[in-house]
């Protein structure tokens, strides 16, 4: 075959004269083919001509055997590179010729291209013309070599058959890609530094001062962890009647246990502390509706009824006008047959008649007409600034009520101006604890803390400059906690909650809430609703459930505006409107036909949501989703307040859901029901609520007309 295709390549010439010229051709090219290889330093192995099944499997063994790298040796295999790397001297090609290292990695030039071209086509030649000899028997013996999986190096002029299995590849794997050194691992040829598995970054924790890490615990159970009034001791018998004439037979735990607090600071008078030396101030954070106001009223009414002269020894600071009048309507009652007189000032009335109510003129000069006072920041630094004879110099308590909202106005100033005024005239400021300054008595400044929100970050706290506090905090029992519907498939969170809290030993212990705490007898809801359905959704609850004594909050005055005058125009229901631009005598009366049950349901704004003590409030309705945990929790708390039960209910779109379960989850409110409201309940209403909105641009219309 080989001189037939040398002869046909010669052209049409004398048959004697080509075959003769084409086995010159023949020789010269083996013969080359034969110096390279010697040159190179691999002997030609002939084919045998034996090929019995016996003599082909043990060439096969052999091809294998030789293929094996040696202890120690390496097999780098490229992706693109048909190179294998066999001895020291070179690496081997797919035609199984030897290159040089030094021309592993560059290209071959053209000469030796030329030479590798020349081979081949002598080695077709030669096998072609050995075929032909050998006959049938060749085509068993000069198959190319096939591999299954990565390729192996060839180290002669064999070619067989080579199936490797699966084990053999991955060993050859793990060869190619085995350590190289301690921790470094070689993959497709880059070499990873260190065997690093991400790990979850640790979370520190807070190191808080001792007194806030080791809190006081208050029970927030007001059904079970309470105490009759006839069996607290230390409270006198004038207290115990005006308790028993406004009914309160039972003190809650947050009173039973911070009324003798501050009862012992006050043991030998007011005018000294225990002992001689300044008493602790004291930080509460209780639920709303936990009876926090009594827990001061009423220790300091007992200090101060005692008193000879009248000074303003008391002083009540609170965020809101609504809420100093509530506190001051609660000192007057638990005055009642004392000699204790009790101000306000809020900016209600004008400023020359609040100055009227708080000093008198007297032959020795101005003095005081009142032993404690109800105050706004803002009214009260116009009055230490600008009325004479209203001196701070016998301050002996110092109440901020709903401390979170008063640190912001902290920023005001109002605080330095109250410390200056109450440190002057002959009365030094406290300095540190020295044997010193314990031998001089000064009278003390006690500060007293409440809230159901209060911060502990003792950064906002070191604001108020306080004096080795004591932090009185709720806690939740463990048996008390949410357990969630099956049917909304979260069964497992109450598991989760219950192994947040259980000890080493397996006993379920108490979670502090202490910055966010609710009344234990609240239910809360959600409900999903579109947009354009939230005032369906009101006339629902309304009509076809019959909710009554219902406080819905809005997220601004329009909304409140609009959805009072729609619930109006639909008829069937009182209802009334509560916002910051209303007057306080009219605020006032609105509140008392609410409590009276003449109004159904009481629209207002969050100026409604702190503090304020309404009762009988049976539903909570967040028309507009807060946007503070602190706004949901002091909404919230308007109803189930003094033991009693209550619901809230927070309408959310779809988009809506996310932020408020970040937000409550801050305020450890780990899962809330939800309440489904289904379409069909409410086509009943349709026909009607659309004749209302339409009344309802009329309304707004003219009421914008008039205001112009």
């Amino acid at each position: 075959m080989a001189l037939f295709a040398i002869t046909r390549y010669l052209g049409d010439e004398n048959t004697e004269e080509q075959s003769n010229k084409a086995g010159a051709i023949l020789k010269k090219l083996q013969a080359d083919a034969e110096a390279r290889r010697k040159r190179r330093g691999i002997g030609t192995r002939k084919l045998p001509q034996d090929t019995s099944k016996k003599k082909l499997s043990s060439e096969k063994d052999q091809v294998k055997n030789d293929l094996k790298p040696k202890s120690g040796e390496k097999i780098k295999i490229g992706k693109k590179s048909k190179l294998k790397e066999c001895d020291e001297t070179g690496y081997a090609d797919s035609d199984n010729e030897v290159i040089p290292k030094k021309k592993r990695k560059g290209k071959l030039d053209k000469e030796e291209k030329t030479s590798r071209e020349n081979d081949n086509s002598s080695q077709a030649i030669a096998q072609g013309s050995e075929s032909s000899k050998l006959g049938s028997n060749a085509d068993t013996t000069t198959k190319e070599l096939k591999f299954r999986g990565k390729p192996k190096c060839v180290t002669s002029g064999d070619e067989e058959d080579l199936e490797l299995g699966d084990n053999d590849q991955k060993a050859d794997e793990t060869e190619v890609m085995g350590d190289t050194q301690e921790g470094a691992h070689e993959y497709r040829g880059f070499t990873v530094l260190g065997d690093y598995k991400s790990k979850q970054t640790e979370k520190v924790s807070r190191v808080l001062p001792d007194w806030l890490s080791s809190p006081n615990v208050i029970a927030s159970d007001l059904k079970q962890k309470t105490t009759l009034v006839s069996e607290f001791k230390g409270l006198d018998p004038d207290i115990h009647l005006n308790l028993k004439e406004n009914k309160i037979n039972y003190f809650f735990p947050v009173q039973m246990q911070v009324i003798p607090e501050i009862l012992d600071t006050v043991r030998y008078g007011f005018v000294l502390g225990r002992a001689g030396f300044r008493p602790p101030d004291i930080c509460v954070s209780a639920p709303t509706g936990s009876g926090k106001t009594l827990a001061f009223v009423l220790p300091i009414v007992q200090a101060l009824k005692s008193r000879v002269l009248c000074r303003i020894r008391a002083m009540v600071v609170l965020p809101v006008r609504d809420l100093a009048v509530q506190v001051f309507k609660v000192f007057l009652q638990y005055t009642k047959g004392t000699n204790l007189k009790v101000g306000m000032i809020v900016g209600q009335k004008q400023f020359s008649v609040e100055q009227h109510a708080l000093v008198r003129q007297r032959l020795g000069g101005l003095e005081s007409k009142v032993d404690i006072v109800v105050a706004t920041p803002g009214r009260l630094v116009d009055h230490i600034n600008k009325t004479p004879g209203f001196s701070l110099t016998d301050l002996r308590f110092l109440v901020i009520d709903e401390a979170d909202r008063i640190m912001e106005h902290v920023k005001q100033d109002w605080l330095s101006h109250v410390e200056n005024a109450v440190f002057s005239g002959g009365r030094t400021a406290p300095s540190s604890l020295s044997v010193y300054s314990s031998c001089k008595h000064h009278l003390p400044l006690q500060k007293l803390l409440f809230s159901a929100t209060l911060s502990q970050n003792p950064e906002k706290l070191q604001q108020l400059n306080l004096f080795q506090p004591k932090l009185f905090t709720s806690v939740v029992d463990g048996g008390s906690l949410p357990r969630p519907l099956e049917s909304e498939g979260e069964g497992n969170k109450d598991d989760q909650v219950t192994d947040r809290l259980s000890g080493p030993g397996g006993e379920v212990k108490g979670q502090f809430v202490g910055k966010y705490t609710t009344p234990l007898g609240l239910k809360e809801y959600t409900v999903e609703v579109e947009a354009f359905e939230k005032p369906l959704v009101i006339l629902h609850f309304l009509h076809n459930l019959k909710y009554r004594h219902v406080l819905c909050f809005t997220n601004s005055v329009e909304s409140t505006h609009r959805l009072y005058h729609l619930i109006q125009l639909f008829g069937d229901i009182n209802v009334a409107e509560i916002t910051a631009k209303l007057q306080a005598s009219r605020r006032s009366k609105v509140l008392k036909k609410f409590q009276n049950g003449s109004i159904d349901i009481l629209i207002c704004s969050d100026a409604m949501a702190r503090g304020m003590d309404i009762d009988d409030v049976q539903y909570v309705i967040s028309y507009d989703p807060p946007p503070y945990i602190k706004t949901y929790i002091h909404r919230v708390g308007r109803t189930a307040r003094a033991g009693k039960e209550g619901t809230a209910l927070s309408l959310l779109q779809k988009k809506e859901f996310h932020h408020f379960k970040t937000m409550t989850k801050e305020g450890g409110k780990t899962y809330i029901e939800k309440f489904k409201v289904h379409s069909k309940d409410m086509e009943g209403l349709l026909e009607k609520y659309q004749a209302a909105l339409q009344q309802l641009q009329q309304v707004l219309a003219s009421e914008r007309f008039a205001q112009r």
